[in-house]
């Protein structure tokens, strides 16, 4: 544009693209205008016209325009609608890009047309969060996070998978969508700032603890342990020299990583891999496979999770955070596809709590429960449940709890009117989610309550199961509580609160426990003492005062408007349970005021009545050996004599943080 800018010079009505133009860049840290004695004044044009005289266009917009229009120019001669380019959305960045301040611009002609091809399929889950949502995260909780703040993320991250899923399940099965709820919650957690610990570190990260589980490598990225998605080895530019510096690895079956020792891991580089149109190759010394070998040299610590196929869900995998290690040694060796790869020994810091090697113990007690240290007895249910109980001690010399009849489900000695009683479903296979048709699903709300691997969806006051009436088949997946247990639970001796009940299985947040069983009377006709004199401490009361806890889903982060439905527990008429002289393993939880374990009342149709039954679901992640407990709640007015609501209070032994100190 001749004396448009400075020091430009451009061939006036040229088209030759060979023609080299000594063109500076538009977009200068100053802007230059001409001087009035070297040429017209500076005018600002669109850059298909129409261009004043004295101006001509320049290549590329000094070819034909086609029918494109030509904006209005107002009465300066000025147009008014420019904009920064930061105003311009980039097409297909990712929500992670957005987290990590990434800009990386794509051709929005190649690749990014097929990839919206295929979003458009899913397009009855497309949804946008407000702009405005506020992930209740400071900017320093994001760059340093702590135990709570952990935990908060992890669980807003499920609630929002499950959620999810709950809405990838109920769309047409042929209807193209990819079903990776973790990975959509995962990035959509990111966009939107809901993470922490994102400064990266070598050593322990603040508020991860050693034996901590996750079931989603999104997981480790949310909360700092890991940041790569999919790479195994996550590393840094160190601050001498730059060279590269190793954090943390994950260690998930994808190589051959065995050792005999829990506390040594032999570790395979990264690379080399066959693919789909690539074969194995020998392994580089870069990126993470250098971070590795520096480390090595510079003695630092380096994080290893450990993966596993969960015990329970075969299809899936559980990762366990196994401490802090030292690279003592690296090689090279032929693997199993013939080419080289670097194989790095780890070895464990000594004074670190036990966790792979817990599992290890696990495994080995699976194949043979005598190897268990202190067990009393295989199973305590005598065969009642598909899945053998073992009880143990290894605190004293106490044989066993008192004797009791062991019963699968509540007994109910009458029935009760406590909810009206409807027809079951009309599904003749299995009741499937998105089936507007099942009568199950419609008292329900209108959504299925579980997804996959029967993980409940969401808490809601009162779950409808399909029942013995409904002709759907057995397994049904409506009928999850009434499938019995599916973990290795074990009564165990507590150091100072009686028996306690923990899994030898991980177990995910949403997944069913066990259901209080016992046998069930009118709460105003229910005795403390069991009218024997004796207090009667396993027993349940549906209608204590419990401490309110949000763990649904967040309506906004799904596009949904705020709600204020209720997640507490509402039954038509209370109940009480006791487990005295029948019951089950729910008799054994003890009681916390940070409990990892809650009850959700569920009610299914048996012989023309509809029965309560109340069922124990996980509240969080609970790795193995840990003890499982709920809260057993503040008794109301009537339970208590007359106005002395210290009658039966305990000393809280729980030692929560948030202990109240006391329980009934």
């Amino acid at each position: 544009m001749e004396g448009g800018l400075i020091g430009n010079t451009v061939v006036p009505n040229s088209n030759d693209k060979s023609t080299v133009l000594d063109v500076k860049p538009l977009r200068m840290l100053i802007p230059q205008f001409p001087d009035t004695s070297e040429g017209p004044p500076f005018v600002c044009v669109p850059p298909n016209g129409p261009f004043p005289s004295g101006f001509s266009p320049f290549f590329p917009f000094s070819g034909p325009q086609g029918s494109q229009s030509t904006p209005d120019l107002n009465q300066n001669g000025l147009i008014s609608t420019i904009l920064p380019i930061r105003s311009f959305r980039v097409e297909n960045a990712s929500p992670m890009d957005a987290a990590h301040g990434t800009h990386k611009q794509k051709s929005v002609a190649s690749s990014s047309v097929k990839k919206k091809a295929k979003v458009d399929k899913g397009s009855k889950l497309s949804f946008t969060t407000p702009i405005n949502f506020d992930p209740g995260i400071s900017l320093s909780e994001r760059d340093d996070g702590n135990m709570e703040l952990v935990e908060n993320v992890l669980s807003r991250f499920d609630a929002l998978r499950r959620k999810l899923s709950q809405m990838e399940d109920a769309v047409e099965l042929h209807s193209g969508i990819i079903k990776r709820s973790d990975l959509k919650a995962g990035n959509m957690m990111m966009s939107k700032g809901v993470r922490t610990n994102m400064k990266k570190r070598i050593g322990a990260v603040p508020g991860v603890e050693i034996g901590d589980i996750f079931f989603f490598r999104m997981e480790l990225c949310l909360v700092g342990l890991h940041a790569q998605s999919m790479a195994g080895i996550d590393y840094i530019k160190g601050e001498l020299e730059g060279e590269l510096v190793a954090l943390s690895i994950v260690s998930s079956g994808g190589y051959d990583n065995d050792a005999e020792d829990p506390d040594i891991l032999i570790y395979s580089g990264q690379g080399g891999n066959a693919g789909r149109d690539k074969e194995a190759s020998d392994q580089k010394l870069e990126r993470g496979n250098l971070a590795l070998e520096k480390s090595l040299h510079r003695g630092n610590e380096v994080r290893v999770i450990r993966g596993f196929k969960d015990a329970i869900f075969q299809a899936s995998k559980v990762y366990v955070y196994d401490g802090l290690y030292k690279i003592q040694e690296s090689w090279m060796e032929k693997g199993k596809s013939g080419c080289n790869t670097f194989k790095y020994k780890l070895v464990r810091i000594p004074g670190q709590t036990g966790a792979f090697a817990t599992w290890k113990s696990i495994l080995k007690w699976k194949e043979g429960v005598s190897s268990r240290v202190g067990i009393i007895l295989p199973d305590l249910t005598s065969g009642a449940e598909s899945t053998p109980v073992a009880l143990v001690n290894e605190v004293d010399d106490e044989k066993g709890p008192a004797c009791f009849t062991y019963l699968a489900t509540a007994k109910y000695l009458k029935s009760f009117d406590l909810v009206q009683t409807t027809l079951g479903c009309n599904c003749h296979d299995a009741c499937r989610p998105g089936n507007s048709n099942c009568s199950c699903i419609k008292k329900n709300g209108g959504d299925f309550p579980y997804i996959a691997n029967g993980v409940l969806a969401c808490r809601k006051p009162l779950i409808y199961e399909c029942g013995p009436s409904c002709p759907c088949i057995r397994n049904c997946k409506n009928r999850v509580s009434q499938g019995g247990l599916k973990f290795h639970l074990e009564v165990f001796k507590t150091s100072d609160r009686g028996w306690g009940l923990r899994s030898w299985d991980s177990i995910r947040a949403g997944a069913f426990i066990c259901e209080y069983a016992g046998e069930v009377f009118d709460s105003d006709k229910a005795r403390q003492d069991d009218g024997d004199g004796e207090i009667n401490e396993y027993i349940f009361y549906t209608n204590r005062l419990y401490e309110p806890f949000k763990w649904n889903y967040e309506p906004e982060s799904v596009g949904e408007a705020s709600s204020d439905a209720t997640e507490d527990y509402d039954i038509p008429s209370p109940l009480t349970i006791s487990a005295k002289n029948n019951g089950n393993v729910a008799r054994f939880m003890d009681h916390s005021c940070t409990p990892n374990v809650f009850w959700q009342p569920i009610v299914y149709e048996h012989n023309n009545g509809a029965y309560l039954h109340i069922c124990f679901f996980a509240k969080k992640r609970i790795p193995p050996m840990t003890e499982l407990t709920y809260d057993y709640g503040t008794p109301c007015q009537n339970e208590t004599e007359g106005d002395n609501t210290t009658s039966g209070r305990k000393v809280c032994l729980c030692g929560s943080p948030k202990c109240r100190g006391y329980f009934y």
